[in-house]
């Protein structure tokens, strides 16, 4: 495979050229994979030949993060033309960009949570997703606007029998239903569009440190802001982690969608507990990806190893025994567990069947463990990592039994997925539940060969 195949316009790397070590680069080192060419694709029909012309010993890698990465902002409608590989960088800038032209005229209008988005690139029959869309996609604003796939309104998709089908809900009105949710089992997306909202300019958010003899308090002021029903307008996220001397640390990340003086006052029971470090402020709200972006690359050309559970609420049992168990890991690995409070009255009125993803009053919670050199430390990270996820199931196995536990499917790594035999609760009849009957019907249609086949794959019906 030296050349690329005929009427192919993009880029064609292969091993002998000087880019292939940077074009099978990953965000994880430990998800490089050789392969025998990488196609930068220029259009759909790109993406079309090389599903026809895919199947090698090596594997090819469809990448559309130079060429399908842009983003259209259309403000008279209220929607985003975003490339199935754009990042979260440009996202922001484009999105901001717009409002800083328009906002003289009209009110200003933004994307409720598609921040997040999709990832760069896939290794079609490899790697398991085309982003956080496709698998569901809570964010900042979930609580106002859904889920990101709520907000989907339309989708160019490319699929198994190499059709480029466009996707909404008078369209393939099927495959509309089954991205939402399970899009990495049924092709390629190379351009989404999605619904923008009205936004605030500025919001309040940041990290607060809390010394970890503080760590009874917090989660009794977690447990009763919990039970007390959260504000659509609001999100803490908590980190039950290691500083850089190796210790034990806590880490609670605010979001208030309003102004400082409103956010200080909403947290008043948090802050007075007295934190040891305050980062929190008003900033513009497409900053706030920076952040995230911060975060992600303290695993950036590093090993990482990731593994989620659900919880049903609030537990201070779980909380000191994860902090411990997290520390126990070697001291030479970044390691966190992640708990993430998010309101989900909006996105539970959507129901089950009405996408393929299946929703529920949960906390998620994913467990990350980052680590300089070789892959050969992995059985060790993934010991460490399960044990801090078996406190996670266990302290919510009476609501939420271990067998039905799947943790948020965007957080299940591809190391896990080749061991479902020994964790039957990662499975995609668990994953999808009520609706797995009726993507096994569509997956026989759209796809009999099982050509997306990596993440959580669905059976064909017979």
């Amino acid at each position: 495979m030296a050349s690329s195949p005929p009427s192919f316009r993009g880029d064609w790397i292969t091993p002998d050229h000087p880019e292939y070590p940077k074009a099978i680069a990953r965000w994880a080192i430990n998800a490089e994979r050789r392969a025998a060419a990488v196609a930068f694709v220029k259009d759909p029909e790109d993406v079309s030949l090389r599903i026809r012309n895919l199947f090698s010993r090596e594997g090819i890698v469809i990448d559309l993060s130079r060429h399908l990465a842009g983003v259209r902002v259309d403000p008279e409608k209220r929607l985003a033309y975003v490339g199935g590989g754009a990042l979260w960088e440009l996202w922001t800038k484009q999105v901001s960009n717009m409002a800083s032209q328009q906002s003289r005229a009209r009110s200003i209008m933004y994307v409720g949570n598609a921040c997040q988005l999709s990832y760069s690139n896939t290794r079609f029959g490899t790697d398991w997703g085309w982003g956080l869309t496709l698998g569901g996609g809570y964010g900042f604003l979930s609580g106002q606007h859904g889920l990101v796939l709520d907000n989907l309104v339309q989708a160019t998709l490319v699929t198994a029998d190499q059709k480029i089908r466009t996707v909404n809900a008078e369209e393939n009105a099927d495959l509309y239903w089954a991205i939402r949710g399970a899009g990495s089992n049924f092709g390629v997306v190379t351009e989404f569009v999605f619904q923008l909202h009205p936004q605030r300019r500025t919001v309040f958010a940041g990290i607060a440190v809390y010394p970890v003899s503080t760590l009874t308090q917090v989660m009794s002021t977690i447990t009763a802001w919990w039970d007390g029903g959260l504000d659509e307008r609001e999100v803490v996220f908590q980190f039950l982690t290691k500083d850089p001397d190796g210790n034990p640390a806590m880490m609670l990340f605010f979001f208030w969608n309003g102004s400082e003086k409103e956010g200080r006052a909403h947290f008043k029971e948090f802050f007075d507990i007295g934190p040891s470090a305050d980062h929190c402020r008003e900033i513009p709200y497409e900053a706030l990806n920076a952040m995230q972006a911060n975060f992600l690359d303290l695993a950036h050309g590093r090993n990482c190893y990731m593994s989620g559970a659900f919880m049903t609420r609030p537990d201070h049992n779980l909380a000191t025994t994860a902090l411990d168990q997290v520390n126990k890991i070697a001291s030479d690995v970044t390691t966190a567990a992640l708990l993430e409070y998010i309101p989900v009255a909006k996105i539970l009125q959507v129901p089950n069947t009405a996408t393929a993803h299946i929703r529920g009053q949960r906390i998620s919670c994913v467990v990350l463990g980052m680590w300089d050199g070789g892959k050969e430390r992995l059985p060790e990270i993934k010991s460490g990592v399960g044990k801090v996820v078996d406190l996670l199931l266990q302290s919510s196995d009476k609501y939420l039994p271990r067998a039905v536990n799947t943790g948020y499917g965007n957080y299940i790594g591809e190391e896990i997925l080749p061991n479902a035999a020994l964790e039957p609760r990662i499975s995609a009849p668990t994953i999808f539940g009520e609706n797995y009957a009726r993507l096994r019907e569509l997956k026989k249609i759209y796809d009999p060969g099982m050509v997306f086949s990596k993440w959580c794959p669905i059976v064909p019906a017979v």
